[in-house]
């Protein structure tokens, strides 16, 4: 039987209910060995996060300790650079082997701009992607990524079958939560409460994040 493991990165800023459930009911209907939560330390793609990395992974960590399903994986914060993911799929598989099955997972508004990211075309040489149906967001008819979707989509199977090269296209339930609408609570007085795990929304009241 061939190993699963699955990654799901973001920054996590904070972690929040949405983001956990979403990891979760990948791993389940996936049937992963792994599901591994990777925060990023820069996103090329977006704005500086809020809080810092310590902070990010103090919250990662505050809200998994009753969650053995799911694994902090911090390898992209001991770079000090930014987060390249073909950095992360090249170091992963280097570590696995050839043979366990890589799958990332990304919401289909990233699969949507896939073509902007570095070396993007190597990504489905180093692992399976797995796409997260979004509200408001398509698939792609035309260009770079419409193409690479035609050469590669398969089905839920590929995961177990091969170990990288298929595009798999999933569409778990999805919490109407965001990371920016908790941030935007909070710096307005509001409370969160009920968003995200407790003792997250505990460490953020003792570091007064997100007040400015």
């Amino acid at each position: 039987m061939r190993k699963c493991l699955g990654i799901f990165g973001g920054t996590f800023d904070p972690i929040h209910l949405g983001h956990l459930r979403l990891a979760l009911e990948l791993k389940q209907q996936f049937s992963l060995d792994e599901m591994h939560l990777l925060p990023c330390y820069l996103p090329p793609h977006r704005a500086a996060p809020g809080a810092t990395a310590n902070q990010r992974v103090a919250m990662l960590r505050l809200a998994l300790q009753d969650c053995p399903q799911l694994q902090l994986d911090t390898r992209e914060l001991q770079r000090d650079r930014p987060s390249y993911t073909v950095d992360t799929l090249t170091e992963l598989r280097a570590q696995l082997g050839e043979q366990v099955s890589l799958s990332l997972c990304m919401g289909m508004d990233s699969f949507c701009t896939l073509d902007s990211w570095h070396e993007w075309s190597q990504l489905i040489r180093l692992a399976h992607i797995v796409v997260v149906e979004r509200p408001g967001y398509e698939l792609p008819v035309v260009g770079p990524v419409a193409d690479l979707l035609r050469r590669h989509r398969a089905g839920a199977d590929a995961i177990q079958a091969a170990a990288a090269g298929a595009v798999i296209i999933a569409a778990p339930r999805l919490l109407p939560i965001s990371a920016t609408e908790i941030r935007a609570q909070i710096k307005s007085g509001q409370s969160p409460q009920f968003l995200l795990p407790d003792a997250v929304l505990n460490y953020i009241h003792a570091q007064q994040l997100y007040c400015e």
